[in-house]
């Protein structure tokens, strides 16, 4: 009996060091792309359409956020980074693919739907309306 609170306790401990590190590394992650997407607009101009830059980044590294962050959704984004980092972290468990898959798909739909607007479309809809999701 002792045996199974201690071993109860140690995975409670070990499943709040990995949350902890888990928030650190969304902190860092989402820095690092709030700093890329501030380098890639300097590199890429301050014109306000990014449709292709977001299009792309989308389809690369949808599953990241950085195509939120490029247009100024940076709430978006954190979602999306945070769910595919508890699914790196809770990979182990299995769910965790589910969660590294599903916000994967929902960035290569949006860098698809980024793409095939027209540039017109695109501006009225995600930098003039702020349409944040599809």
């Amino acid at each position: 009996m002792t045996e199974d609170k201690n071993t109860n306790n140690d995975l409670n401990k070990a499943f709040d060091s990995a949350k902890e590190k888990a928030k650190g590394f969304a902190e860092e992650a989402k820095e690092t792309a709030s700093e890329f997407a501030e380098n890639a607009k300097e590199t890429f101009g301050s014109s306000d359409n990014q449709k292709v830059l977001a299009g792309i980044l989308a389809l690369l590294f949808g599953a990241f956020g950085v195509h939120k962050f490029i247009l100024g959704y940076n709430k978006e984004g954190g979602i999306l980074l945070g769910i595919t980092v508890l699914g790196m972290v809770l990979s182990c468990v299995g769910v965790g693919a589910l969660f590294v898959w599903m916000p994967g798909a929902v960035g290569f739909i949006e860098g698809i739907i980024y793409l095939t607007k027209s540039d017109a479309d695109f501006y009225n809809t995600y930098q003039v309306g702020k349409k944040p999701w599809f």
